[in-house]
């Protein structure tokens, strides 16, 4: 058995499990919050069987998409003004962080 653990924008949320509980699988999400953009997001939790994994990956990957969006970052605080950025910036956002971990046991209770 694995646990799946994926990080992934808020934006791709509800439709990542409106996906997975289509196929049959059940999921647990987190409410997270990310280092780099300091925005929100969301962390999906998913234990299947180990065959079952690159299903899960798959629809992980088809739902969370990268995009590219604008930001404004947030001013520094007593810290070094020198690199700050007025103006705001295009990143790319989206995609998922994806963890594939071994479960030694699983209760349901």
């Amino acid at each position: 058995m694995k646990l799946i653990v994926a990080v992934i924008q808020d934006s791709d949320g509800a439709k990542l499990l409106n996906a997975l509980v289509e196929k049959g699988f059940r999921s647990t999400k987190l409410a997270s919050t990310g280092g780099f953009l300091k925005s929100g997001n969301t962390t999906i939790m998913i234990g299947t069987e180990d065959e079952k994994v690159d299903t899960v990956l798959g629809i992980i990957k088809s739902e969370c998409e990268n995009r590219r969006q604008l930001i404004s970052p947030v001013s520094p605080m007593g810290g070094n003004a020198d690199s700050y950025i007025p103006y705001p910036v295009e990143v790319e956002v989206g995609g998922a962080t994806v963890f594939v971990l071994p479960v030694d046991q699983f209760h349901q209770f």
